[in-house]
Formats: C-alpha cells, structure tokens, sequence
C-alpha cells in the first residue's frame, strides 16, 4: 500500500492528548504556486510529516527567510513553472535572495530538502523554476534527501500519477533520516488530524447582514450583491468595470466577451502582462452548500479565525489564508464560502481522505476511502476529473457526509485568482482623463461533460455577470513573454488563434506606438496568424487589423476552420503556406515568435509548422530546422503563454 494506507475508518478518532508533533521534530513546507496545484501538493507533504511526528509549518516561498532554513528538521519544496521557465509570483523575492553573491557555496550545508516540480511539456522550459531552484540549493550546499520529483500537466491521468509514488518516497526518506523513537508510531490514516486553524464565534458581535450592517440573518437571495465592496486582496487594485459586451453572436457556441477595465491611478503595464481576478462564487452554489452541510443556523454569524491551542508560535504558522481574512470586517460562513473557499473545484485524492471521517454511512465511507486509496487512481480520475464533478456536487452525492464549520476554512480548498492576458497596449493603456484603462478578451467556459452535465468557469461565470459600473479587486501582474521595447527593431510572427489574440493585440498596439515614437516612423512588418471558427462569428479585432494593414503597419494570415465544407484550415496550415516569408522574418531579418492561446494541441502544431517553414523556406533538411526551433527558443526568439 501507498503512503501506509489503511483501508477502513470505523469512526472520527483525533489524536489523544500528548499524542501529536514530538519536541524538537520540526518541519518546514514551502511552496512556489500560479494555479493552486504546488499549494495542494505542499499541503499534502505537510500532512505526510505531521503523520511522522513532526511539527510543520507551510507558507509560500516569499514568506520565507532564508536563514530559517537551517532551524529545521528538513526543507520540502513544491514548485510550478509559468511563462518562459520563471517561478510564480509568490516565489520570486525568495528566488531573488537566493541568488544573491553574497551567499556563498556551503552557507545551506545544514539544510536537508525535498523538491517536487510540476510543469507543463508543451513549453521547452518543463520545470525549468523547479530545476534551476534545486541546483541552486545544492550550490549552496543543502542537501537532498531524495531525488527531485517533477510531474506534467500533460499526463493523461493528471499529476498525481506521478506525485504520489515520489511522496510515498519522501515519506520513507524522513522515517529513514529521523526515525521514531521506540514505542512511538506514525499516526494511522485512520485518525484525523485537526487543523492548526480553525473558526469560532464572535461572541457579542451583532449578525452580519448583506450591507454589512446588523439586522436579520441574509439568506443570499441577491446573488452577487452579497458582497459590496470590493475583497481585500493583498496588492490589489480598485477597477471599474467600463463595458461588458458580448463580441460573438448569441447563436454561436461560444460567448467571448470584451471587457473594458479602469483605475484612477495610473499603473504602467506592458503587452504580455496579465490580469488576476478572484471570482467569487454565486448565491444559489453556496446557499445550497450551506443546506447540505447544515450550516444554515450559523451561516451569517460574525466569526474569527483562530490557531489552535497547540501552536507554539502562532504569528510563525499563521497561514495565508488567516492573512488574508484578518484584513476582513464581514466574515462570516456566507462569505467565506461566497469570496474564499473553492466548493466548484473539483477534489483532489486528499479531499476524500478527510471527507471519510465525517459520515457514520458506512456504506458511503467505504466508497470515499475506495476513491482516496492511491492504487485506485483511475477510478479517481474517472469519477472528478474526466467529468469535471465539483466539490459541490461530490457532497450532494455523498450527503451523509458533513463538515464540521469550524473547520470550513481549512478543509475546504482556496479560491485562487485566475490570470487573464491583457488585450491592450500603446495608446489605449491611457484614457483622455488620465489613470489606466485595461482591456480583456474572455472566452466564457461553459460546456457538457461526459455525464452529460453544465460545467461553468468560476471566473468567466463571475465576469460575465458582472455589469458597467460594479468595482472588483484586480492585480496587474508581469506575464511570461517577456517583451520589451529593446525588440521594436525587429520584426515579429505572431500566433494567436481564438482569445490567444489577446495579448497579440497588446504586442501590436504596442509597437505601432513604439515606432510613432521613432522620428523615421518605419513600418513594424508584422506578421499575425490567426484563427477561429468562423470568420463572422468570432474573427476579433477585425476592423482594427484592416487598418493597421492599410497604414503598412500589420499583415494578418486568417484560417477560418469551418468555413469551408470539406477539410479545416488551421493556423498551422497558414504557416506553411508563407514558409518563404516566415524564415525571411525570421533568418533574414532576425525576428521573433510569439505564440499565445489554448494549451492542447495547438502549440505543438504551431512549432511543427514553424520547423516545416523553415526548412521549406531555407531549403535545408529536417534536422537542420528542428536545430533552428530550438535556437529560437534558447535565446529567447520563441516565446510561448498558453493556457
């Protein structure tokens, strides 16, 4: 069995007192985290070392000192990797201390750690944060105690196919290094473990009501007026949302909405930069979850979050979440549920773990733990994520299952912002009455599963609701193209089909501005490709491309795949069709490749058709020009965001 699994929970058993984290024993997780999935990771290793006695503390990269290394048993890293090989944004200050001269080889000699990396294939930098973050450790002397794990979005049976064998190895790896005294075990799978956290009543505080004032309890019936102000979320901004417009017609398939964003304050940002939203979750989702879950009495009572009585150093545990809902005046189950907790994710292994301690159905425990044991994860996979089942509808069908709510906020898994690539650039960053303006091109997810169910984006759902006027919460992040002006001299080839023509646009519109600025005001002789469906439909921005190609400035290759009757045109097909003029942008003038849109098999295509134009247009063997591909991409000339 994995990660020494018991097959059978009789009842909810926590540890007797006495009976948990030994002194001395301690542990250090850290994490690294875009999308929520290193986070998850590093929270199972956690609980992997809380099993074996130790007590551990997990916070992100950024929130960790470098010489509190060295104060524990052991370091454990989970990573991703974003845009072209960095490390995400809660992560990077870290990285930046890390390197620094002043470090010299030997100062982590002290240091043991574990890494796990998880990336993307599609992108020629896989792992490339979790690989250069591990050699630099080793620099600097820290020592592994198992080989680096890496895992691949790209894994037909998701990444825990690959994550959990290597955690069952670094569980062996700390009983190997640190074994238990005589007499004591690991803590059986069977006991629960409680929280580090957990929510109380604010007793005296008046009820919370939807404007924030007291007065009768709130049962969400207006929907997203729940929450009036904008959330507090560490280094937003407030936006005001100008314009909300549909651009694709109502009878096609797919609702693409253009939305228009703007700050008072002026906030520089460049084409390939992103925007974070936070999504919340809609009235008839939560009001359902509280019923199910029997919350109903409590859910608009003011509540804190609170540590345990265990804790030692309660301002060193404190997790982010406890951050972030310290800055917040309304908290109470309704809100947590409505702007933090991600009850439309869908569950991960651990998540039926614990979900087995709290139902008396036998039945359904036994079908919990069958979903939770690691040799079954097919079965897993088939069950949430090929249909895409939420947390939400897994406990409707588990319904004898029910969560302690003092307990909600850190059973329940986090709602993390979602990245959209900014659609504008030059001239359009400025409005006439000064601040920011930004612009988004969103593709509403909606869609039929397998099980012949709806399935919905949290975030798309939240931002087509959302109408003129409402302010939200938003964070202008640094994207992973990596543009700068230093390459206005050089022409580019861009691939950006669908709403990967977003931050395309950005690029565009930035560089026409960049060569206004030059006094000779040269031609940029830009090459976009582009594609869609149908060209009445959802062919974007087409009026602005016409223009920008009748002042010189734009050439747009267009492959409309259902428009015509027999076989579909793609973007890949246009590329082959200009091989003589891709590899003179490319060879000739030393241009560049910038390539955006969805993360299937549209990038691998793309860089197919690339290498193919190259060798047609250079005349050279296929060799030569996967050689040149790869050229490209070491020395930064192909740039890939995709999603």
């Amino acid at each position: 069995m994995v990660l020494g699994w018991t097959p059978a929970i009789h009842r909810i058993k926590t540890l007797p007192t006495g009976a948990g984290p030994l002194p001395d024993r301690t542990g250090l997780v850290c994490y690294g985290s875009e999308t929520g999935n290193a986070q998850e990771a590093a929270e199972e290793l956690a609980r992997i070392a809380e099993r074996l006695r130790f007590s551990t503390r997990i916070c992100d990269l950024n929130s960790t000192p470098i010489r509190d290394l060295p104060k524990h048993d052991f370091l454990a890293v989970a990573i991703s990797t974003t845009g072209q090989g960095d490390l995400p944004a809660n992560a990077r200050s870290f990285w930046a201390n890390l390197r620094s001269t002043r470090l010299r080889p030997g100062v982590l000699r002290a240091v043991r750690f574990a890494s796990f990396g998880l990336g993307d294939s599609s992108y020629s930098k896989f792992n490339f944060a979790h690989r250069k973050l591990y050699n630099r450790l080793v620099q600097l002397g820290a020592q592994p105690i198992l080989a680096k794990g890496e895992a691949d979005e790209q894994d037909p049976e998701g990444l825990e196919n690959s994550f959990l064998p290597w955690a069952h190895s670094f569980r062996d790896a700390l009983l190997r290094l640190y074994p238990l005294p005589s007499g004591i075990s690991p803590v059986p799978e069977k006991v629960f473990l409680e929280p580090q956290w957990f929510l109380r009543q604010a007793i005296g505080a008046p009820e919370i009501t939807l404007n924030g004032k007291s007065g009768p309890k709130a049962d969400g019936t207006d929907g997203l007026e729940l929450e009036e102000l904008p959330l507090p979320i560490p280094g937003s901004k407030i936006a005001r949302i100008e314009s909300n417009t549909r651009v694709t017609p109502e009878t096609h398939e797919q609702d693409v909405r253009h939305l228009i964003f703007s700050l008072a304050e002026h906030i520089p940002y460049g084409p390939g930069d992103v925007l974070t939203i936070n999504p919340k979750n809609f009235a008839e989702d939560v009001n359902e979850f509280i019923s199910l879950m029997r919350w109903s009495t409590v859910a608009d009572e003011p509540l804190l979050f609170e540590p345990s009585g265990s804790l030692v150093d309660k301002a060193y545990q404190r997790p982010v979440i406890a951050a972030i809902l310290g800055e917040y005046s309304r908290l109470t189950l309704r809100s947590l549920l409505t702007n933090h907790l991600d009850i439309m994710s869908i569950p991960r292994r651990s998540f039926f773990v614990m979900m087995a301690h709290f139902t008396d159905d036998s039945d359904q425990q036994e079908r919990l733990l069958e979903f939770a044991d690691p040799q079954n994860l097919q079965d897993l996979y088939d069950y949430t994520t090929r249909p895409r089942r939420s947390i939400l509808e897994v406990l409707q069908e588990f319904h004898t299952v029910k969560i302690p709510w003092k307990w909600a906020a850190t059973l329940l898994p986090t709602i993390h912002g979602r990245q959209f690539s900014i659609a504008s650039g030059g001239s359009l960053k400025t409005p006439s009455h000064g601040g920011t303006r930004i612009e988004l091109l969103v593709a509403v997810v909606k869609y039929r599963t397998v099980i012949k169910r709806v399935r919905q984006g949290v975030c798309t759902r939240y931002l087509a609701s959302l109408d003129s006027g409402q302010r939200l919460s938003i964070i202008i992040e640094r994207g992973g193209l990596h543009i700068t002006r230093a390459e206005a001299e050089k022409p580019v080839v861009m691939i950006g089909p669908g709403t990967g023509v977003a931050p395309m646009r950005s690029l565009i519109l930035e560089r026409v501005a960049w060569a206004d600025d030059q006094s000779q005001g040269r031609n940029a002789q830009d090459v976009l490709f582009y594609g869609c469906r149908n060209e009445k439909a959802d062919y974007f921005f087409k009026d602005e491309w016409k223009r920008l190609h009748d002042i010189g400035r734009l050439d747009v290759c267009t492959a409309f795949s259902r428009d015509q009757q027999r076989q579909k045109i793609y973007v890949q097909d246009r590329i082959k069709e200009e091989a003589a003029r891709v590899f003179e942008l490319l060879h000739e003038r030393g241009g560049l490749v910038y390539v955006s849109g969805s993360s299937g098999n549209m990038p691998k295509a793309v860089r197919a058709a690339l290498a193919k134009a190259i060798e047609v247009g250079g005349g050279i063997n296929p060799a030569e020009a996967e050689a040149y591909i790869v050229h490209l991409e070491q020395t930064g000339r192909y740039k890939q965001e995709t999603w």
